[in-house]
């Protein structure tokens, strides 16, 4: 007999809110049972961050339920987080969170627990907020576009810290690798309501493809039942006026259903790329260029060509000058030493959050038309801004809209339709996918590929580096340049631990020695119980990754916790257990190991 479903610890039922004459939720049921990790997809503007704030109890739906277990611990992590407090230390101690574990968590995401909150960066401020939710120890963790801002490196802390966190999670983010590696559930919000799917991210384009083509049938056969009706109510004997009072009554209620249908149809994006014409065969060639400010180097001695139609992808932790060398490459910044010859031709655009920033009070025409009138220059032809917007499903009246007022999703939206107006022959693209849903990260991905110009990537999107790059340089942040041939796993499969921390060997004080004994004889070998361990702990070591394998893939079932709590428990406990024998099997290794060869070489 199967056990029931556990039962929630946070349940949304029959959820509705209007914002003003739009209905944004109506009928949205959700439901987050102890330690499942979720997803929540939706396209720019569905709502998904207002669904987070009911969830969170931030905010009050206009009806339906929300229920939650009493004494469960929300911390709920934001798109754009707020700082207080003089430290870091302070401000993740302000949820209540013990000092000891508030510094330990600062520091697991890089942080110094005594730097002072004032004058953060982005990426800084957004691991202060991830450190804080994880001190907290909370029952549910919520993120919203957890990983803008985080380098790769951080991202891969985050999900770390997620599979050793005991928390229910429900995220939102466009980073389809990150998704892939941490849900086991997707929710969908889509037509104001949300559909389940009980599996990772991995399955989840397939599955919304699947129900896409079953309304897409259902809403032709929609239009043929109404191309009959309309076409008997035509043709219709007038003496049989009860039975034509019932078909036209059919009729509207066929005449709404389709109104309902295409007013919860998605938008179609229209943008396009254009290339201003080509470029020289050389776009631009550095020979031994060097970049440091005051004593810090950020890199050294580092060559490249790069080629028309190249596609190339920067990639390192926040700060160590991805962007500089950007600049350096295209001629805007003088290496320190070196030489860098542009080709000929050259048209570069830029789509940049940081360089495109605009004023929150600025409205959508502002930023797209900043000298005035009514015409957008699209790639050299005039277009009326309406029709320009409506490409990048901006609505009429949202013409005249702040730009705070825009999610952050429709913000890049607005910046990316102002950048690929320009028609240009080298683009690049720093951090372009923050806050893009997946239909226009799709998009944008199509347009990039088909592009014939040059392409420099910034970002930490794995996922879209695989997609489009052609080689990968990145950089260490102690100097060191590495170029390779394809994508983000490319690099790290020819390059293993080129983003591993410096190993800091901290010297030891020389202490008096006491007067020297006679010499004893040194032992040339290891001991005979010291080489059965040595023995021992190889074959522990060389079986246990088959173990940890197997006990992660029985708790990957998602259904299991549901099936058999107790067995699931069961195999946590022996994951945690086989995955600490392991660390410590390694270790006792390598001390011994080490014993081993130093005997041998007589030291």
């Amino acid at each position: 007999m199967r056990p029931p479903m556990r039962a929630p610890i946070l349940a949304l039922k029959d959820v509705r809110l209007a914002d003003g004459p739009k209905m944004m939720f109506d009928g949205v049921d959700l439901g987050l049972e102890p330690r499942v990790r979720a997803c929540l997809v939706g396209r720019n503007g569905a709502g998904k961050s207002t669904l987070l704030r009911i969830i969170a109890g931030e905010i009050q739906a206009d009806d339906g339920e929300r229920t939650v277990t009493p004494g469960t611990r929300i911390s709920f992590v934001r798109q754009e987080p707020e700082i207080a407090g003089a430290t870091l230390l302070d401000f993740a101690t302000a949820g209540g969170a013990e000092p000891h574990e508030a510094a330990a968590a600062l520091e697991t995401f890089g942080l110094d627990p005594a730097k002072p909150s004032p004058g953060l960066s982005g990426g800084e401020t957004l691991r202060a907020a991830l450190a804080r939710a994880f001190a907290e120890d909370p029952d549910i963790l919520l993120l919203d576009e957890p990983t803008n801002h985080l380098d790769i490196l951080a991202i891969e802390t985050l999900e770390a810290e997620l599979a050793a966190s005991r928390a229910a999670a429900l995220i939102v983010s466009h980073d389809r690798a990150f998704l892939e590696r941490v849900t086991r559930r997707c929710f969908w919000l889509e037509a104001r309501q949300v559909r389940r799917l009980d599996e990772s991210f991995a399955g989840f384009d397939a599955w919304a493809e699947k129900i896409e083509a079953q309304e897409a049938e259902e809403a032709r056969r929609l239009d043929k039942a109404i191309e009959r009706e309309q076409h008997w109510m035509a043709r219709g004997v007038t003496a049989r006026r009860a039975r034509n009072e019932g078909r036209r009554r059919r009729l509207i209620a066929m005449r709404e259903a389709k109104s309902e249908r295409l007013k919860d149809a998605r938008g179609q994006l229209n943008m396009g790329v254009a290339s201003s014409g080509l470029s020289g065969q050389r776009v631009a060639e550095a020979k031994g260029v060097t970049k440091a400010f005051g004593e810090r180097t950020l890199f050294k001695n580092f060559s490249t060509r790069i080629l028309r139609g190249d596609r190339i992808a920067i990639v390192g932790p926040n700060g160590v000058g991805k962007t500089t060398l950007v600049k350096v490459l295209l001629g805007e910044l003088a290496p320190d030493a070196g030489e860098v010859k542009l080709g000929t031709n050259l048209e570069v655009a830029y789509i940049d959050q940081a360089r495109a920033a605009v004023s929150g009070e600025a409205t959508l025409k502002d930023v797209l038309t900043p000298h005035g009138g009514d015409q957008v220059m699209v790639r050299g032809q005039p277009k009326h801004v309406a029709g320009y917007a409506k490409d990048f499903l901006f609505r009429d009246n949202q013409l005249r809209q702040p730009v705070r007022t825009l999610s952050g999703g429709e913000r890049n939206r607005l910046l990316l339709a102002r950048a690929l107006a320009s028609p240009a022959n080298v683009m690049v693209l720093d951090e372009p996918t923050n806050d893009l849903d997946m239909d226009t990260l799709d998009l944008l991905e199509d347009l990039l590929a088909d592009y014939d110009g040059t392409l420099i990537l910034v970002s930490h999107d794995r996922d879209f580096i695989d997609r489009l790059a052609t080689s990968t340089i990145g950089l260490d942040g102690r100097g060191r340049v590495v170029e390779t041939p394809g994508g983000w796993q490319d690099f790290l499969d020819q390059n293993p631990g080129f983003f591993a921390p410096p190993v800091i060997k901290t010297a030891v004080k020389p202490q008096a020695s006491p007067p020297p004994r006679p010499a004893a004889a040194r032992p040339s070998k290891l001991s005979y119980k010291d080489q059965r361990r040595l023995a021992e702990l190889e074959t522990l070591i060389a079986d246990l990754p088959a173990k940890i394998a197997a006990l992660e893939t029985g708790l990957a079932d998602p259904n299991l916790y549901a099936r058999d709590p107790a067995g699931f428990e069961r195999l946590n406990r022996a994951l945690e257990a086989a995955r600490t024998q392991l660390g410590a099997a390694e270790e006792e290794w390598l001390t011994l190991e080490e014993r081993r060869e130093a005997l041998e070489n007589g030291r």
